[in-house]
């Protein structure tokens, strides 16, 4: 039974525990009782199982009813009811939703409107109809959780079973792959991930009115943190991606994510996210709770001002998690953070007081009230899926700093406009930025593709274009693959630009290929020349020393193009 896409990633973790079993029917049904119903219908449809509207749900007698949120007329269910949490365990003051409301809390606004408010899944309110208990297994996954039911909510404690957190166990077994999910989403070697997670709440990092962090904070992490030394990506909480529409997600991060900020699948891709993560930058959400129960540094933007049950773990690590200063230098707050300056609370031990036991424990539970005996086979779940290969796509234009050293050349490339800008710096600017009036002013011209793409004249005829429209052009530089790309200089020099990815390999960095074109610019410009044998470069970047090799190439004498 889901009640929106937020509660359904927990079911989705569960479906599992039943494949293979002849004896199960599988249906599914929306109870549309939450405001979000955005994304239900196709979530439906890649399942492709049965649908029940909720009226025919209700009347349906079944043997087993699972659901990942209180939202709708759970009681009226035909059939034993198993509640799962959606987040990480019951942490939340939420007051029950009255007549007329369709989303538990959505309206309140008031910041210390929670501290009067029962937790969320843990209270008479949420658990008790005529004083008695309408569900038969409420599944916790700590006994920290039955201790806290057994106080404010003694009539339910024998429905409690402790059956762990199936998507932090999911998380445990795909920690192996950390490297893999960092390469989906164009990690370089060298580079730092930090993830921004925003929790759905007006308290929270995403926020509303005059708690608008995330977006305020998004221009200056760009504008600090070196593009090629750190990667950029948010997590946003289901309710926000469904209830104002991805596209309006997009629309309102458009310029973070033309500056390298990569938007994270809510509810296939957070997970892997988080295991590929540096660092987390976020709030008091479940995500920044089981980073830091994945060893994962957190630092806290936003602290839910009163919304958590104090006497939670995820409370506790609230508190004594270190804060983000949105006044101070980012920067340096995040290299604290990493260099492990801080202290981190201790999360893993409250996430899950059984790790990696959940299918065994859950799959027990669920054919316990099913009255049929389990599958001889283990319960398992799923493995987390690879996601698409996912680098950053960087349209805005890049302030470059550098200084040149014989062929040592450092550089620092982040993601502003100061046209003009002075000194050794120069910009660099993609050719499909949003403002054209960043072109003209342009020390670098950049594009990525296929070498031989007919629509350019392939990268010869590009440049030559390039060079020959904007004449304050001193370099047109066109990435023709993860590791290498081919630039014309104003002269009219070409030359080819490759990394030693063996060696690079060795020293266990790597760099952006516009990022040597930089080099080599900043090179040529204090005097540098390239011999006819080519030059190897030392680029200095994401933390690393990058050899870099610059091979000149022969002019076609009458090209297509022009080209002389």
């Amino acid at each position: 039974m889901v009640h929106n896409v937020t509660s359904a990633g927990r079911l989705l973790d569960v479906l599992p525990l039943f494949h293979n079993d002849f004896r199960v029917q599988l249906l599914v049904t929306s109870t549309g009782s939450s405001a979000f119903q955005a994304g239900v219908g196709e979530l439906f449809a890649e399942l492709e199982l049965p649908v029940l509207p909720w009226a025919q749900a209700l009347s349906t007698p079944v043997d087993l009813a699972i659901s990942a949120s209180f939202g709708g007329e759970l009681p009226r269910i035909q059939g034993k009811l198993s509640v799962l949490s959606h987040g990480v365990g019951y942490t939340k003051k939420l007051a029950r939703p009255g007549a007329g409301s369709r989303e538990p809390g959505a309206g309140s606004r008031e910041p210390g409107a929670g501290s009067r408010e029962p937790t969320f899944g843990l209270s008479p309110e949420w658990l008790l109809v005529d004083g008695k208990p309408f569900v038969d297994g409420l599944v916790l996954s700590h006994p920290e959780q039955v201790a806290r039911l057994r106080r404010v909510c003694p009539e339910a404690v024998e429905a409690a079973v402790v059956a762990g957190d199936p998507c932090f166990d999911r998380m445990l077994a795909a920690h192996t792959h950390r490297d893999r999910f960092r390469r989906a989403l164009g990690v370089r070697r060298g580079q730092r991930l930090v993830v921004l997670n925003s929790t759905w709440n007006p308290e929270g990092l995403f926020g509303s009115g005059d708690r608008d962090i995330l977006p305020g904070l998004l221009p200056r992490l760009a504008a600090e943190l070196p593009a090629d030394d750190y990667r950029l990506a948010a997590v946003l909480h289901p309710n926000i991606w469904y209830g104002h529409g991805p596209g309006q997600v997009r629309a309102w991060l458009d310029d973070a994510c033309r500056a390298g900020l990569t938007l994270i699948d809510p509810v296939r891709g957070w997970r892997q996210a988080v295991l590929a993560a540096d660092a987390v930058v976020g709030d008091f959400g479940a995500v920044s709770f089981y980073a830091a129960a994945l060893d994962v540094p957190v630092l806290m933007a936003a602290d839910g001002r009163g919304r958590l049950d104090p006497e939670t773990p995820l409370a506790s690590f609230v508190r004594h998690a270190p804060r983000l200063d949105s006044h101070g230098p980012l920067r340096e707050q995040v290299q604290h953070l990493l260099a492990g300056e801080h202290g981190r609370p201790d999360a893993a031990s409250g996430v899950t007081s059984v790790p990696r036991a959940s299918a065994r424990l859950l799959r027990r539970h669920f054919y316990r009230l099913m009255s049929l005996p389990e599958p001889a086979a283990p319960a398992l779940l799923e493995p987390l899926p690879l996601p698409a290969y996912d680098p950053p796509r960087r349209t805005a234009p890049l302030r470059v700093r550098t200084q040149v050293d014989g062929v040592d050349v450092r550089i620092e490339r982040s993601a502003v406009s100061p046209y003009g800008a002075p000194g050794d710096t120069h910009v660099a600017v993609h050719e499909d930025t949003r403002d054209p009036a960043a072109l003209p002013v342009a020390d670098l011209i950049t594009r990525d593709g296929a070498p031989d793409d007919p629509r350019l004249g392939g990268w010869r005829g590009w440049s030559a274009d390039v060079v020959r429209g904007y004449p304050q052009c001193g370099m047109a530089v066109f990435v023709t693959g993860p590791h290498t790309c081919a630039v014309r200089t104003r002269e009219g020099a070409l030359f080819r630009l490759s990394a030693d990815t063996v060696t690079d390999a060795d020293t266990g960095a790597d760099l952006d290929p516009a990022a040597y074109a930089s080099s080599l610019y900043a090179w040529l410009s204090s005097g540098g020349r390239v011999p006819p044998a080519g030059v190897r470069l030392r680029v200095h970047a994401a933390g690393g020393v990058h050899p870099v090799y610059v091979e000149p190439v022969t002019p076609r004498p009458h090209s297509a193009t022009g080209e002389r």
